[in-house]
């Protein structure tokens, strides 16, 4: 069985949902030599997240953002861990939902999404910097 692994730092992105696939595919491309195996993602961030979903209508990932902002809204009375800000908590908590990791099989050499499917870094912060991710692909 081969083992590859990678960390890579994105580019800052803007607080929403973004898709990342193809840096994903680009930063790692051991993968062309994997015929059956896995790929796991991981963020090492505790306010941004990963998530499979639609990659073909950006409305997507704009109602994505707008409905989590619904589901935990900022500066709310409750919220103790502020320091950083009113998005803080609210960040942390929109990153355990969404998950800090996703795993996609790897078929041929190439990741097997389906058709209408893409990795998104699910960025909560109005000021992040640039999030760190390690790629691990694993197979034969």
């Amino acid at each position: 069985m081969k083992f590859h692994q990678k960390e890579i730092r994105l580019k800052p992105y803007s607080r929403g949902f973004h898709l990342i696939s193809n840096e994903l595919w680009q930063a790692i491309p051991e993968l062309r030599t994997i015929s059956m195996g896995m790929l796991h993602v991981f963020i090492k961030h505790t306010s941004a997240g990963l998530t499979i979903n639609e990659n073909a209508d950006p409305t997507v990932r704009i109602d994505f953002e707008n409905h989590i902002n619904t589901m935990v809204p900022e500066n709310q009375s409750y919220y103790i861990h502020t320091m950083e800000g009113p998005d803080d908590m609210p960040a942390h908590i929109k990153a355990s939902l969404m998950g800090s990791s996703v795993q996609i099989p790897i078929t041929d050499g190439k990741p097997n999404l389906g058709i209408w499917q893409g990795i998104y870094l699910c960025e909560h912060r109005n000021h992040a910097s640039g999030r760190c991710l390690v790629l691990t692909a694993f197979g034969q």
